[in-house]
């Protein structure tokens, strides 16, 4: 009893970050990671939004689709949305980073260990808690990625957008898409995070402990946090793919069927319903708005996945995969390596780890 106790009482006083220097590592580490990877992410919502049944392919490959938005839009056009991504970066990755560490901390047994059902249970409900944010944040992103405009032609910003969503939808507005950004992130969580703290392990100077906050060098931490990034995202992609495209197609077609016409299609809604809402470019077909059946929007998650298997074929479920890899694993590579380095106490002066 005296050994349990001590045991228990060891992990209790075992030192933790403080919070303000979790979201402070979190948001550095995002702020890092999106900057460098977001213009493979807006190919990727761009691959994975790119509907085939038409018989027209607007973009051959990941390489196809940079050298078609470069051109078209140049290098600011790569960054389109990435404001709204950057913002709200901050607190998604620390509630992620900060409520794993946090769960599994509640979990651990009498003998201060974590079963790994136990730690996939941490990292989904971590990844349940993220989607808070992500949601809209998501949402926004893709609309802007796949470039929503105002109806005079200006380019549209998050805040219009955002607003426009508030004003008709109400806050729902802003969660259009949310079980399908659970699905995809609570998916992602429970295998990311056993999968990083199993690998930071093999790495450890403590080698046998599973524990996300062991020692083990820097470099360790960034190429455990890419692999299990890499794995994870490859797995949830076709989650991913569904996601997207409930997020990009129209509220008029999420509402009853969609007619064509020569008037301008919108993102959010008919343009006959508000002077606000948001158009794209027209012609014979948008490069960017979802290239949905025009009769026929998607219901819901399960339509969504039976018909892009019907119509396209399992293959869709991994358009984009590998821009979605390469946007995952270093971004996580880089987000557990500032993470557990403690950028911020150094910065802040409060300590290292």
């Amino acid at each position: 009893m005296a050994a349990v106790a001590q045991t228990k009482m060891a992990v209790a006083n075992e030192p933790q970050f403080p919070l303000f220097c979790k979201i402070l590592n979190g948001g550095i580490a995002g702020i890092v990671g999106v900057s460098i990877v977001y213009p493979i992410d807006l190919v990727k919502t761009r691959l994975q939004n790119q509907n085939t049944t038409s018989g027209e392919k607007l973009y051959k490959n990941m390489l196809d689709c940079f050298k078609k938005t470069y051109k078209a839009e140049g290098y600011l056009g790569m960054y389109r949305g990435s404001a709204v991504n950057i913002l709200l970066v901050t607190p998604e990755k620390a509630i992620k980073l900060t409520a794993n560490d946090g769960f599994r901390h509640m979990l651990l047994d009498k003998n201060g260990k974590l079963t790994l059902p136990k730690e996939m249970t941490a990292g989904g409900l971590a990844g349940f808690c993220q989607t808070v944010v992500t949601t809209p944040m998501e949402l926004l992103k893709i609309q802007l990625q796949l470039g929503a405009k105002k109806s005079v032609g200006q380019r549209a910003s998050a805040f219009i957008l955002a607003s426009q969503l508030v004003s008709t939808q109400g806050v729902s507005g802003l969660y259009r898409g949310g079980l399908s950004t659970i699905l995809r992130d609570v998916s992602f969580s429970i295998m990311y995070f056993p999968l990083f703290a199993h690998l930071k392990s093999l790495g450890s100077h403590n080698q046998g402990t599973d524990d996300v906050t062991c020692h083990a060098p820097f470099y360790w931490s960034f190429i455990s946090g890419c692999s299990a990034g890499a794995f994870a995202a490859a797995a949830v992609n076709p989650v991913d793919v569904v996601k997207t495209r409930l997020q990009a197609q129209s509220q008029a077609g999420q509402e009853g069927p969609v007619t064509k016409s020569s008037g301008p299609a919108t993102i959010l809604g008919n343009t006959t319903k508000s002077p606000m809402a948001l158009s794209v470019k027209t012609g014979s077909r948008n490069i960017h708005q979802p290239n949905v059946a025009s009769n026929l929007a998607y219901k819901g998650i399960g339509d969504a996945f039976t018909r892009i298997y019907t119509e396209e074929g399992w293959r869709a479920f991994f358009k984009g995969a590998t821009c979605r890899v390469l946007v995952i694993a270093p971004l996580f590579g880089i987000a557990q390596t500032v993470y557990y380095l403690g950028v911020s106490e150094y910065l802040l002066g409060v300590g290292s780890k």
